[in-house]
């Protein structure tokens, strides 16, 4: 077996793996969203969804870009794996400290619009678990344990703030989701430091070398701001509205968000083990299979993206008001950041591959279009507020820019990583388009329905429209090598005898 089919074999067998534990995500995130919704409200939504913003990118930036740079610094290493993961460890803790006593003394930031109250200033305290959380399960990735991922990221945390969420509403409305959300982060980092210990155990003889983490911190600095900028990209537009809207538009828009985003959690589903495949086809000069690596890759998902969001979108009405009636204001905005998920997919597994051999271009290319998304959120709001738009509208205008600045960012970035590798990397398949039409119009068909029958849109019309989209695809989309993500490997030939 040639190197490129060993590397696609390891590509879908960690897809696999992942896709169970995307789908397991799916499953516990859908009751938090419900509690959260029904019990909660959309004012105390909003509230929470700020203030997480601000904690969840203190914790990205304390991981200095290890979440990504990790595997090819143990990769380039010749001192023990264990030590080399524990200097990150290390690094990790002192950046989130310091990060969690900076918001702990100036909480504003956190609740811009809000008054501080309750257990409002120790949410900050909870960085710490996010980002070891993050480095460990990096670790482990390196040695090809998706397993763990899925497990703390797709089971413990999901299941632990949707139950959490639930229990603490008998206690307290007012810190319920916060205290859902630092047992949820907990619960996670104990999930993924036990598999981390048993694979690389305690640093026994080790002692941190400050020089070359500062080596490793200044190494990953473009990787950093990749993943700032990436995260940023996905949740500056609830930071914009919380400037520009009361808390409840912001609640109302996080839902519709909150559902968008798992069809994003299938291109971090491929995360653990993408990074270690391409930073070992890079390591053997193969730049013709980080090409098909990133082609199949991209378009796994580009497809799986295209059917969740004609699932979300044509009967989005529906779907937000599973949530709660006064959250299907949030159609529109579920619609366009559903499309951007899709836009984006290509544009993010190519990033993969920039990292490493482009990371500074990468990083400005990042940095430009996220300036160009916050440009144009603050002007389509402005512009349809002065034409007298409805709330609801205007607060679907980060949605849309999000949507353009994605779309534009995958072309870019595309041809970039195209270049450098002297190879295609669009994933790109016309029966995209078919499948989508088709699906498009049985959708429709159950829109129609009377209101008393909307509940067929959902346990009729979802199967329905992913019926359609995925048999087209599979006639006329998907190759023997699209397939493999559906088996498992055959088992190999028995040696002949002599």
């Amino acid at each position: 077996m040639t190197a490129d089919t060993q590397d696609i074999d390891a590509l879908a067998k960690g897809g696999r793996t992942n896709i169970f534990g995307f789908l397991l995500r799916l499953a516990a995130r859908l009751p938090f969203l419900f509690i959260a919704g029904r019990i909660y409200g959309p004012d105390l939504v909003g509230r929470f969804a700020i203030a997480v913003v601000v904690v969840e990118l203190a914790a990205l930036v304390a991981t200095l870009g290890l979440k990504r740079g990790l595997a090819q610094a143990l990769s380039k290493t010749d001192r023990p794996h264990a030590h080399v993961v524990w200097d990150a460890m290390a690094v990790a803790f002192l950046v989130a400290i310091i990060a969690s006593a900076f918001l702990f003394t100036f909480p504003q930031i956190m609740y811009p619009n809000t008054p501080i109250s309750g257990l409002d200033r120790f949410l900050p305290c909870i960085i710490v678990a996010v980002a070891w959380s993050d480095v460990s399960l990096a670790a482990l990735a390196y040695r090809r344990n998706v397993k763990a991922t899925v497990t703390a990221r797709a089971v413990v945390e999901p299941w632990t703030i949707s139950i959490a969420a639930w229990v603490f509403s008998y206690f307290t409305i007012h810190d319920g989701l916060v205290l859902s959300y630092v047992a949820s982060m907990v619960a996670a980092l104990i999930a993924s430091l036990v598999p981390f210990l048993r694979s690389y155990g305690l640093p026994v003889g080790w002692s941190p070398r400050f020089r070359p983490l500062l080596a490793l911190a200044r190494a990953n600095v473009p990787l950093a701001g990749a993943d700032a900028v990436e995260w940023g990209t996905r949740n500056v537009d609830r930071f914009i509205l919380g400037v520009m809207f009361e808390p409840k538009i912001v609640g109302i828009y996080y839902m519709a968000q909150q559902v968008a985003s798992l069809p994003a959690k299938l291109k971090t589903s491929f995360d653990p083990i993408l990074g270690p495949v391409i930073a070992s086809s890079l390591a053997r000069d193969d730049k013709a299979a980080v090409a098909q690596q990133v082609r199949q890759v991209a378009f796994w998902i580009m497809a799986a993206q295209g059917g969740l969001a004609l699932m979300g979108s044509i009967p989005g009405e529906a779907v937000m008001g599973v949530v709660g009636p006064q959250f299907v204001a949030g159609t529109a905005a579920l619609a366009f950041l559903l499309t951007a998920e899709f836009f984006a997919s290509a544009g993010a597994v190519s990033e993969s591959a920039l990292v490493y051999v482009a990371r500074h271009r990468n990083l400005m290319i990042s940095l430009t279009m996220l300036g160009f998304q916050v440009g144009l959120s603050f002007a389509l709001i402005l512009a349809m507020r002065g034409l007298g738009w409805p709330v609801a509208w205007q607060a679907a205008g980060p949605a849309v820019a999000l949507m353009v600045s994605l779309g534009i960012t995958s072309l870019v970035k595309m041809r970039l990583l195209s270049g450098l590798l002297g190879a295609g990397v669009s994933p790109w398949r016309w029966p995209i388009v078919w499948a989508a039409l088709a699906a498009i119009v049985v959708g429709a068909a159950f829109t129609l329905l009377p209101p008393r029958y909307e509940w067929a849109e959902l346990l009729i019309g979802e199967p329905a429209i992913a019926a359609t989209y995925l048999f087209i695809l599979w006639r006329w989309a998907f190759g023997d090598a699209d397939r493999t993500l559906f088996r498992k490997k055959p088992p190999a030939e028995a040696t002949p005898a002599a």
